[in-house]
């Protein structure tokens, strides 16, 4: 096995000018034509903020928390990285500025720098290089690309640039690049597009000690050649080295566009790897005409209570993109808040819908709404999907309209009801630090025969990720299947449920799993893909 261990390249990507410019689009792009080229690659992220990881966050203020399979919360860029590479991240894959100085000073406590003074350099900065170069030690891969969050010139991203400033002498001549992302505005008023955000931007950079090997421009407009020459004459770079990156319809457009401007070509070039294969990309250009020419359309209702930040819900909007094309059908969100949804509106609400989705989510809020919303689509026979906290609450809604459970509730909500069909696991209960704490990353579950997870999955066992504390009731569960309601998954360990369904409802599917972890390009999640064709056919009735 050691004779075939791989010496990384490793690349880095910073951002400047302004945050949300697609470092993490850009970054999946170019691992995208490196991986169609024969290389294999990683990506990893270094987010500069001080909580230890993401998933004490609230979804507003970071997005959706990405949960990898060895149960990592993480950075929602890692979802793009799997979802465009098809290849699992870990815990390695994503580092914050907390973990960081949680490691250092935790070596500090226990006696590991006895004697010395602790500082940001060389002690963090160690630790950082430390966690980039990890990756890499697998031996699994020819490049790891390293995403540095936030922008250049933020004080809590110093220490990053810094560690990548060492490494570039650690690492030696033509075995590191960088990569930086910048905004080339266009001014209305004046007619023209503006360099100097971008100048700046590398002297900032320049100023930390790191000079770009290669600089990105996000832009709504084409660069024209005398303005890709300014940029290279003010930032040092070589002409073939200014990249466009033209706004794109969609992210799956970008390693297209990116392989027009030949960055992996460039890449390869500056990194001193010999490869001669052009990237591969039929599987990927089929995905992008079924995207781009559906057949069909359907409307598919998400209920949740953070759709105003889009992000919150990343990977369920990815999916149904995946499963989209899969179908050749396009999928049209219709947001929803759950806060929203009365007695009284609900019909009006979700009249047009072809499907509904109840998303996942913690706490009280927008609890009844989502339940009304499960009631009418349950007894109007509308496709629906309920993910997590979708799925518990169709079971109190079961619980309530079947069994007549008017009391039927989570203990996350109401500690008293004398019907506590989803309750905190045994193993939750004496919890009390909130960080990393949940049942995390993939679990086991066993279909049984003849149920639509079983028809959905085509195999008996499967592995799906998780983010949650409550689970189904397992004291309740013979009164419900004596109502009609199947437990079609469960877990072989803990004989926890895991996916419930309704028989006598052309499409009701609720799990406890968070399935839109699992979906890519290459592979659209099974159940996204029934789910979209369930209201596809739904759809055709109606008309």
């Amino acid at each position: 096995m050691s004779g075939n261990k791989k010496t990384p390249k490793y690349i880095f990507v910073t951002g400047g000018v302004a945050s949300s410019l697609g470092k993490g689009i850009i970054a999946s792009s170019l691992a995208k034509l490196l991986q169609a080229r024969g290389l294999s690659v990683t990506i990893q992220k270094l987010d500069p903020y001080l909580n230890v990881d993401p998933g004490t966050l609230n979804p507003y203020e970071h997005g959706e928390c990405y949960v990898t399979d060895d149960g990592a919360e993480t950075d929602l860029d890692l979802g793009h990285y799997e979802r465009f590479l098809n290849v699992r991240t870990s815990q390695l894959n994503n580092v914050t500025t907390g973990r960081i100085y949680f490691n250092v000073l935790s070596k500090e406590r226990k006696g590991d720098f006895l004697g010395k003074t602790v500082q940001v350099i060389p002690h963090i900065t160690d630790e950082i290089k430390r966690n980039i170069l990890n990756v890499g030690e697998t031996g699994q891969y020819d490049i790891v690309i390293t995403e540095i969050g936030g922008c250049v010139g933020d004080i809590e991203s110093l220490p990053f640039i810094e560690a990548v400033r060492q490494l570039k002498w650690d690492l030696g001549e033509k075995n590191m690049l960088t990569i930086h992302l910048t905004l080339v505005p266009y001014l209305a008023s004046a007619g023209e597009l503006k360099t100097k955000p971008t100048q700046h931007s590398v002297k900032k950079l320049q100023e930390s000690g790191l000079q770009p090997d290669i600089i990105v421009c996000r832009t709504e407009h084409s660069l024209p050649l005398d303005i890709k020459r300014k940029i290279a004459l003010f930032c040092n770079v070589e002409v073939k080295s200014v990249i466009e990156a033209k706004d794109a319809s969609t992210i799956y457009d970008v390693p297209l566009l990116m392989e027009k401007e030949k960055l992996d070509q460039r890449v390869l070039y500056m990194l001193d790897v010999y490869n001669d294969k052009d990237p591969k990309l039929d599987d990927w250009k089929n995905f992008l005409g079924r995207l781009k020419n559906p057949v069909a359309q359907v409307t598919i209702g998400l209920i949740g209570k953070y759709v105003e930040l889009k992000d919150a819900y990343k990977s369920i909007i990815e999916s149904f993109i995946h499963a989209g094309a899969e179908n050749e059908c396009k999928v049209k969100l219709e947001w929803i808040h759950s806060e929203s949804l009365t007695e009284e509106n609900i019909e009006e609400k979700l009249k047009d819908l072809d499907g509904v989705l109840v998303a996942p989510g913690f706490g009280e809020r927008g609890i009844a709404g989502k339940i009304k919303a499960v009631q009418h689509v349950r007894e109007n026979n509308i496709p629906f999907f309920g993910i997590c906290l979708g799925m518990q609450m169709s079971v109190i809604e079961y619980g309530r309209n079947v069994l007549g459970w008017s009391d039927a509730h989570s203990t996350e909500m109401n500690e008293e009801t004398e019907h506590p069909v989803i309750d905190l696991m045994e193993d939750q209960v004496k919890v009390s630090e909130k960080g990393g704490t949940m049942r995390l990353g993939a679990y086991d579950c066993q279909l049984a025969e003849k149920t639509l997870a079983r028809s959905i999955y085509g195999k008996k066992k499967i592995s799906e990720r998780h983010r949650h504390r409550w689970e189904f009731n397992n004291k309740f569960r013979e009164d419900f299947e004596k109502a009609g309601m199947v437990f079609s998954g469960i877990n072989p360990k803990t004989n926890l449920v895991e996916i419930v369904e309704i028989p006598s409802h052309p499409f009701f599917l609720g799990v406890q799993f968070h399935p839109e972890l699992k979906s890519t390009v290459k592979e659209p999640h099974p159940i996204f893909v029934k789910f979209v064709k369930a209201a596809m056919d739904y759809a055709a009735e109606k008309e």
